[in-house]
C-alpha cells in the first residue's frame, strides 16, 4: 500500500498541466473575471451618471446572445429559406451565410474601451492635428430626452476624421456606435472599432441575406435604444459638396417604428467643417475617371512621405496644424412628431409611398445639417479668391472677406470666428492656403496658384449653399 507508483515523465506532465488549468479554470480565472467585471461595473455607473444618453443594455448584452437573437430572428429565417428554395441550395449552406454575416455586423462594445482608450486616443490624434472647437450646440439638442428614446446622429462626410472628432465631441454625451465601411476591416483597427461598439457595412452590396441580416441588427440596436451615429451621404464628399441623402438606414430604424407607441426616435443633425481634409487630393482625383488608378503600394508611399515632411517639419519647429475643425450641433427632429405631421404610420404603407415618406424626413434632417455646416477660415478665404479676378492686395481682400461674412450671417449661417477677431480669421485662412502653396503672394498681392483652384473649389464648395 505504501509502496510509490512509477509514472511515465510524459503522463506526470500532463497531470500537472491537467491540475494547473483546472486550478486556473475553476479558480483563478473567475476570480479575475469576478474582478474585472466590478471594476467595468463601477466604470459603467460612473459614465451613466454624466452621460445625457446612457449605456443601455443592449450594448452591455453578450455578442455571443446578440448573433443568436440575429441569426434566428423570424425575418432572417424566412430570408435564408427563400434565398435556399431559389438558388437550389441546402437550409443549412443559407444559415452559414446568414452566421457569417452576423458575426461581421454585431459589434463588441466594451465600455472601458471606449472611455478610456478609445475616447484618449481620438481626443489626443483630434487636438494633435487641429484646433478642435464645438461652435455651436442647440440648447435643447439632448436636453430632455425621454427614457427609451433612441438618439442617432445624422452627419455631413467630409473626412474619415469624422469618426474620430465627433466620437471625441460627443463622449460627454454619449457612446455612439457608428455605421462603419469596410475600408476599416482591417488588422488590429477592425478589433478596435468593433470594441467601440461600431458595426460594419458593406455600402454597394445586393445580396438580398446580408441586407436583411443588416436590417434587422438595426433594428435591434433602434429598438433597443442605442446611441447611433450615421453619414446619410453614404460616402465621403468627393467636390467638398453636401451630397443627397441615402435611404437605407433611414427605413431600417423607420420601417417598424410605432410612432404612438413609448418609444420615440429623435435625429440629431450634425454639421462638421475643416480648414484642412486629409484626403482632399485623393477624393478629387477619385473624380476623374479617365485618370490611371494608383496602385495600393504608390498610395502607401505617398502617405509615408507626406508623414515624414510633417514629421521634418515638427523637428524643424516649422510645422501648423491643420488649422480648425468645428462640430455644430442642431435641435433633434423627433419621428413620432414628424410622422404626426407628415406621414402617419410607415407600417401602413406600401414599399414605394414609405420610401416617399423618409425620403421627405431625411431631406428635412439634410436641410437642417447644411444650414449648421460651420465657416471655417479657409472655406472663407477660398470663396473670396475664386471669386476675384487676378491678384489681390491683404486690404481688398479683407474688405470682400467682411462683405462675405455679412452675407452668410445674414443668411442664417453659423461662422466660427478664432479668438472672436475677424482680421485673424482672414490671416489664418490665408496662412493656410500660403503654407501648402495653394495662395502665392507676391509685392503685397495675393493670387490664386491655377493649378491648384480646383482644390481651392472644393473648400469653397463645403459652404456655398449657405450664400
Amino acid at each position: 500500500m505504501g509502496e510509490p507508483v512509477s509514472v511515465p515523465l510524459w503522463l506526470f506532465l500532463a497531470i500537472v498541466a491537467f491540475a494547473l488549468w483546472s486550478l486556473l479554470d475553476r479558480l483563478l480565472i473567475p476570480s479575475v473575471r469576478w474582478f474585472l467585471r466590478r471594476r467595468l461595473n463601477r466604470l459603467i455607473d460612473r459614465v451613466n451618471r454624466r452621460l445625457a444618453v446612457e449605456i443601455k443594455p443592449f450594448q452591455l448584452t453578450k455578442r455571443q446572445v446578440l448573433i443568436d437573437r440575429l441569426v434566428y430572428d423570424p425575418l432572417v429565417v424566412a430570408a435564408a429559406n427563400e434565398h435556399a428554395r431559389a438558388a437550389n441550395l441546402p437550409r443549412e449552406v443559407a444559415m452559414a451565410e446568414v452566421q457569417r454575416y452576423a458575426r461581421e455586423i454585431v459589434p463588441t462594445f466594451n465600455a472601458y474601451i471606449y472611455f478610456r482608450i478609445g475616447y484618449s486616443l481620438a481626443r489626443t490624434v483630434a487636438q494633435l492635428f487641429y484646433r478642435v472647437r464645438l461652435g455651436f450646440a442647440d440648447e435643447k439638442t439632448l436636453a430632455g430626452v425621454a427614457p427609451g428614446t433612441t438618439v442617432v446622429f445624422v452627419m455631413n462626410h467630409r473626412s474619415n476624421m469624422d469618426y474620430v472628432l465627433v466620437a471625441f465631441l460627443a463622449a460627454e454625451r454619449t457612446a455612439l456606435s457608428y455605421a462603419v465601411g469596410e475600408w476599416a476591416r482591417i488588422w488590429p483597427l477592425q478589433q478596435l472599432i468593433r470594441s467601440m461598439g461600431a458595426y460594419f457595412v458593406r455600402r454597394n452590396s445586393n445580396n438580398p441575406i446580408y441586407r436583411r441580416v443588416l436590417e434587422r441588427y438595426v433594428h435591434m440596436a433602434t429598438e433597443g435604444g442605442v446611441a447611433q451615429a450615421m453619414y446619410p451621404e453614404g460616402g465621403l464628399s468627393r467636390d467638398g459638396r453636401l451630397g443627397e441623402p441615402k435611404l437605407g438606414l433611414y427605413d431600417y430604424m423607420l420601417k417598424s417604428f410605432d410612432p404612438r407607441g413609448a418609444h420615440d426616435i429623435v435625429f440629431v443633425p450634425v454639421a462638421l467643417n475643416y480648414d484642412r481634409v486629409l484626403e482632399d487630393r485623393t477624393l478629387l482625383r477619385s473624380l476623374d475617371r479617365e485618370r490611371p488608378r494608383r496602385s495600393g503600394w504608390f498610395a502607401a508611399q505617398t502617405a509615408l512621405r507626406f508623414w515624414l515632411g510633417q514629421v521634418g517639419l515638427m523637428l524643424r519647429g516649422r510645422w501648423y496644424r491643420f488649422g480648425y475643425a468645428c462640430v455644430n450641433f442642431g435641435r433633434p427632429v423627433s419621428a413620432r412628431d414628424w410622422l404626426a405631421a407628415h406621414g402617419g404610420d410607415l407600417r401602413l404603407l406600401d414599399k414605394d409611398r414609405r420610401f416617399e415618406v423618409v425620403g421627405r424626413l431625411a431631406a428635412d434632417v439634410m436641410e437642417d445639417v447644411a444650414r449648421l455646416v460651420p465657416v471655417l477660415p479657409v472655406s472663407l478665404i477660398a470663396t473670396v479668391l475664386l471669386e476675384t479676378e487676378g491678384p489681390i492686395d491683404e486690404l481688398e481682400l479683407k474688405v470682400r472677406a467682411g462683405n462675405l461674412m455679412h452675407r452668410f450671417e445674414a443668411n442664417g449661417a453659423r461662422l466660427y470666428v478664432p479668438r472672436g477677431d475677424r482680421d485673424y480669421a482672414i490671416h489664418v485662412g490665408l496662412r493656410m492656403l500660403a503654407l501648402r502653396n495653394l495662395v502665392e503672394e507676391r509685392d503685397g498681392f495675393y493670387a490664386t496658384v491655377g493649378a491648384e483652384r480646383p482644390l481651392l473649389a472644393y473648400y469653397a464648395n463645403s459652404v456655398s449653399h449657405l450664400r
